[in-house]
């Protein structure tokens, strides 16, 4: 096990908070409120820290107050049992999230201010008032009961990062029906192994988008994926539909039609856990599992995480340029629910030219900006300097997310682009929505590492024996319960596929997936994934859908593939294939396998490489061991990081171990800097 020991390290400060900037921030402001109506004196982020992990429940039930959460029934402890899984949070409250997010538009200071901003490649830029996202909530919501929704009902969307989308979400949730979206440029195989799991009755999609200057056409897409959802009995077409191309049988309805009618605001108050959306899982073990948030812990989670970590409310404006598909597109609403305003483009991130997103953070005026941190890199390697071509006076802080940010474009960050921009690493997980370690206001930013735990996750490092380690790499795990932990696993009738997935290495305790180093200063290194799931740049990937696209390819039988971090930021994503006898790795097969997986996946699930191997290692569960030959790649020791035992064909290994190797003595000081972040 390596040692992190940041006491010996010169930790180099890459930003740091003036008083005043402290003292302006709603944390802050939060802060004091607790001292006026909790008798709770906090004079710093550790303070406030402490305090939401020692007393969770008292910590969830002032932000709760503080910002004035709307609902009934809040009487009563906010966390009435404390167990993981299956905490019990406000047993007997009633609130609606939609409510809570368009509270807003009847402030009499934010109704008619600017509450979603929508971005073309093109830099058409328009724009909704709280007061007008509103109305168009509450039209499209009367209708969507018009048409015999209710609440449970699941409506299903297929759009990419437009208004159209954040409005459905919205009116779904107003009406307690559960919201889930597909980003329309996952193969028609990928969607409907998420959405056919929900049996919805409504399908909200486009027939086509524009991205990187070319227009798609989608209406093919669209048509299998509604007749492969029999459940469907309501289409709703984001633009001018073309009827001809779906089965006319069923109804079809433009999306404009339904939010334009005047309706009242008819909010259905739910439960606390009541089902709010439902995300998916990158599908690394079999078909995508669908992890389900209630309204009342993403409520809460929200306003902590935006409002009090990010500081974000009243004012601020902001930007990602996200996937439908990932989770960081919900924290567009999540920002929506402190009364921050929102950006939207479905463009390509890199349009015209790589610093394409600070263009339209200059275009828009944005203050905050979230990005993968694949992306920066991206930028950093162009050679341009964003500072130079553009004006980012507005923007004050920039969130890293997704994987590791490497410390080069770390650097570069603030010579190329804002000298005196809050720049923060946060990692945390679809499975929560939201992060568990990360930025705060209050403290100094340090180079390479991430500030701190965030409000409310009592974050540690642990060693393999479960002991808590500082200074060392460690599963990251999570000790006591958040309000936005999953609620359940869709169709897990018995819990135990989310048992399985956080609890099962340590009982009563959340195990993530990742490895990190708490350092003595308290502060975080993240040093990527620890299972199986791949990270390209930032956007989680599924293992069986590339698996599933090779069903295709007759001549392959049988594959595995896997993802490395490697230390400067770059990502190597190999995939081992077996072939049928007579069959050779051709020009032409290899092309066929890159196409078939892009045509029934997308762009990002193509490999670097494709290798052929003699055998596809698997346990005696028929298993393919994706974590353990991982770990070969990372430079552990063979006898530790494999265990033959398991395996049905152990043989094999040898031949991964020698691959390994080879791929290590090519690319001088991968292996040996990662033997530095493992376990």
């Amino acid at each position: 096990m390596s040692v992190f020991d940041s006491s010996t390290v010169e930790r180099t400060v890459t930003w740091q908070p003036s008083i005043r900037q402290q003292q302006q921030s709603r944390l802050w402001d939060f802060m004091t409120w607790v001292g006026e109506h909790r008798r709770i004196q906090l004079s710093d982020y550790r303070e406030v820290w402490d305090w939401s992990v020692r007393d969770v429940s008292d910590f969830w039930d002032s932000v709760r107050q503080y910002f004035g959460v709307v609902g009934e029934g809040f009487d009563g402890p906010a966390l009435a049992e404390e167990r993981m899984p299956g905490a019990r949070w406000y047993p007997n409250a009633r609130l609606n999230f939609a409510e809570n997010v368009l509270r807003h538009a009847q402030d009499p200071a934010l109704a008619d201010t600017t509450a979603l901003v929508t971005v073309t490649e093109e830099n058409a830029v328009a724009g909704l008032t709280w007061r007008q996202l509103e109305a168009r909530v509450t039209s499209l919501a009367y209708h969507l009961r018009q048409l015999g929704i209710e609440s449970g009902d699941r409506v299903a969307a297929v759009l990419p990062n437009v208004p159209e989308a954040i409005i459905g979400l919205l009116a779904t949730a107003s009406i307690g029906a559960i919201w889930t979206i597909s980003s329309p440029d996952l193969s028609v195989d990928a969607t409907l192994d998420r959405l056919r799991q929900l049996e919805p009755k409504v399908l909200l999609a486009v027939e086509g988008y524009r991205f990187n200057g070319k227009d798609f056409d989608r209406r093919e897409h669209l048509s299998e994926v509604h007749a492969g959802l029999p459940s469907v009995q309501h289409v709703i077409v984001v633009g001018d539909p073309v009827a001809a191309a779906l089965d006319t049988a069923r109804d079809l309805i433009t999306f404009d039609r339904l939010v334009h009618d005047s309706a009242d605001a008819d909010y259905c108050r739910v439960g606390f856990d009541h089902p709010l959306w439902v995300l998916f899982s990158s599908g690394t073990t079999g078909a995508p599992k669908g992890i389900v948030h209630g309204h009342g812990g993403i409520t809460l989670e929200a306003l902590k995480g935006t409002g009090l970590n990010q500081d974000m409310g009243p004012g601020d404006l902001y930007y990602v340029a996200a996937n439908t598909s990932w989770m960081v597109w919900n924290t567009l609403v999540n920002n929506l629910m402190s009364g921050a305003s929102v950006v939207t483009y479905a463009g390509s991130p890199t349009f015209g030219r790589a610093d394409r997103q600070f263009e339209i953070i200059a275009l828009t005026g944005a203050t905050m900006f979230a990005a993968g941190a694949a992306y920066l890199s991206v930028v950093e390697k162009s050679g341009l300097r964003p500072s130079a071509e553009w004006d980012l006076s507005t923007l004050r802080a920039i969130l890293s997310t997704g994987s590791p940010l490497p410390d080069s474009t770390w650097r570069w960050v603030h010579d190329d682009v804002k000298h005196d921009v809050h720049l923060g690493s946060d990692s945390g997980g679809t499975d929560i929505c939201s992060g568990f370690i990360g930025s705060n206001p209050l403290e100094p930013v340090h180079l390479g590492e991430l500030q701190g735990p965030l409000l409310g996750v009592a974050v540690e490092a642990w060693s393999e024996a479960g002991e808590r380690v500082i200074g060392r790499v460690g599963d990251m795990i999570v000790t006591r319960p958040m309000p936005s932990m999953p609620v359940f696993f869709w169709g897990d009738s018995d819990g135990s596929k989310y048992r399985n997935s956080y609890f099962d290495k340590f009982p009563d305790v959340w195990t993530h997936g990742d490895w990190i180093t708490e350092t003595v200063t308290g502060a975080f290194v993240v040093h990527g994934r620890s299972d199986a799931t791949l990270n390209r740049g930032g956007v989680r990937l599924g293992s069986a859908d590339i698996y599933a696209a090779l069903q295709f390819v007759p001549e392959v039988l049988d594959s595995l593939v896997i993802g490395v971090e490697l230390p400067d930021g770059e990502y190597f994503m190999p995939l081992f294939i077996t072939l049928v006898p007579g069959a050779t790795l051709s020009e032409d097969l290899d092309a066929k396998i890159r196409t078939t997986i892009r045509e029934h996946t997308s762009a990002r699930h193509v490999p670097d490489q494709v290798i052929v191997a003699p055998q596809i290692p698997i346990t005696h569960a028929n298993k393919k061991i994706e974590v353990p030959l991982k770990k070969l790649f990372l430079g552990h020791d063979p006898a530790t990081a494999v265990n033959r035992g398991s395996l049905a064909n152990p043989e094999v290994i040898d031949w991964y171990i020698e691959f390994a190797a080879g791929w290590g003595a090519a690319n001088p000081g991968v292996p040996a800097r990662a033997q530095g972040n493992t376990p």
